[in-house]
């Protein structure tokens, strides 16, 4: 996500701005926000599939190492 469009989301959830409709807050702040919070949510994701893969009996569901993979390509995105 661009450092663009993660101020706009910004100001739509209501971020201050002056009058003009600049953020009032530093650009840099925000985008360390969003990162943080786009972080805790794939990690939330990938837990949910760990806990189907502990969950899971051998031939029911979705194959065991396909899981695996979902739940490691999840966490590789903040790369």
């Amino acid at each position: 996500m661009t450092k663009e469009k993660i101020i706009e989301m910004a100001i739509q959830a209501g971020f201050p701005t002056d009058y003009n409709g600049n953020n009032l807050l530093h650009a840099k702040e925000i985008e360390v926000f969003a990162k943080m919070v786009a972080q805790k949510e794939r990690e939330e994701c990938a837990k949910i599939i760990d806990d189907s893969y502990t969950t899971t009996k051998a031939g029911e569901g979705i194959p065991e190492d396909w899981l695996l993979t979902l739940s490691e390509l999840i966490r590789a995105r903040k790369q």
